[in-house]
């Protein structure tokens, strides 16, 4: 199963930094486990959108140059607050270096003014080719959907 941790993308400064909105609801099938009485968004998946924003200011600053950004690191994550249906999680994520392969960013999450999670990320980006040069034709369908998938979430006219 895929989770997909964001609802849009509402500013995106390449090579710099994204702001990004998850609206968590009721709706979201794991809340019926984690906690019946008390349903909160998981902390792994707050980290997960953490890492989803993270991934797509990386493949718009390269113009979608590669097919896979993994997380590598997650480092100093602290957890200091829920995300509760009906309220939303705002995610901003800065890149505070970058190299061929690595990027390292400061990401946060916040309810309102409230802060709810925060790390520092690292990831991995590369294309399947550059292991297995017979998947070149994957990395273009992987490049292809990551595209379609980002315009669903940002459009030009958000910021």
């Amino acid at each position: 199963m895929r989770f997909n941790q964001l609802d849009r993308i509402v500013e995106l400064c390449e090579q710099e930094r994204i702001v990004a909105i998850k609206s968590l609801s009721l709706a979201e099938e794991y809340l019926q486990d984690h906690f019946p009485r008390f349903p909160v968004m998981p902390g792994v998946l707050m980290l997960e959108s953490l890492f989803q924003a993270s991934a797509w200011l990386i493949r718009k600053s390269e113009d979608f140059e590669h097919a896979v950004v993994l997380l590598k690191e997650a480092r100093n994550v602290k957890f200091s607050g829920f995300v509760e249906p009906g309220q939303q999680l705002t995610i901003s994520a800065k890149i505070m270096k970058q190299d061929s392969t690595l990027t390292t960013l400061q990401a946060t999450g916040v309810v309102g003014e409230s802060p709810t999670v925060s790390a520092r990320l690292v990831l991995e980006r590369f294309n399947l080719a550059d292991r297995h040069p017979e998947r070149s034709q994957s990395d273009a369908g992987i490049r292809g959907q990551m595209r379609r998938e980002f315009d669903l979430l940002y459009s030009s006219t958000a910021g």
